[in-house]
């Protein structure tokens, strides 16, 4: 059985995968060398992390912490930067509602765990985990020009990560394992954002 904080960072460390390749995939669409490539990835996988420790006053920050996560999105950074040219844009615009998908749902629901274990209300554990799931997209948007995903009237993004956290808070009220609470939270919010995406379904106006 997993403690609690291996748990932590092995949902961590698949985060800093989902997002870091969300952040490739960009960096690919706006043809930066390895180091706009290093860096969009860098702040989209620890960008929302970042916030979460901040404002719930956790010292140090996990990826200062934890040094191995820069140096996996640094060596990757540098593995995959050049085949990127070689992918199709329409194949890429895939990947990367994907991987950003996975990317909020592993985050989300870990800021909301970790928020719960700070002794955090209800509602400001969720938010905390909304949160940590967005901010590292809405950065990656932002310097990379575009409009963040959260922001634009689309397909459902922030709500799903709303979604996933309550899922979780509630699991774990009634003492439903914490390995399957964070299991089914994550994949009921990667689940609801991709057939957001496909369904197109928005909130309404």
């Amino acid at each position: 059985m997993y403690s609690f904080t291996t748990l932590i960072q092995i949902i961590e460390t698949l985060g800093i995968l989902a997002f870091a390749f969300s952040g490739f995939v960009e960096a690919r669409r706006k043809d930066m060398d390895l180091v706009g490539v290093f860096t969009v990835a860098f702040i989209t996988a620890f960008g929302g992390g970042t916030l979460r420790d901040l404002l719930l006053d956790r010292r140090p920050l996990f990826w200062v912490e934890h040094q191995e996560y820069t140096l996996l999105v640094f060596i990757l950074a540098m593995v995959v930067t050049p085949f990127m040219r070689h992918l199709r844009f329409a194949f890429s615009e895939k990947m990367l509602v994907t991987a950003d998908a996975f990317g909020l749902g592993l985050f989300s629901v870990l800021g909301a765990s970790l928020a719960k274990e700070a002794g955090m209300p209800l509602f400001v554990s969720v938010m905390m985990g909304v949160i940590t799931g967005i901010f590292g997209g809405v950065l990656r948007d932002v310097i990379c020009n575009e409009i963040p995903m959260v922001f634009r009237r689309g397909q459902l993004y922030a709500t799903c990560a709303f979604l996933g956290c309550w899922c979780y808070l509630l699991l774990a009220k009634v003492h439903v394992p914490e390995v399957l609470s964070l299991s089914v939270s994550i994949l009921l919010t990667v689940i609801i954002r991709l057939l957001a995406v496909r369904f197109n379904l928005r909130l309404p106006a």
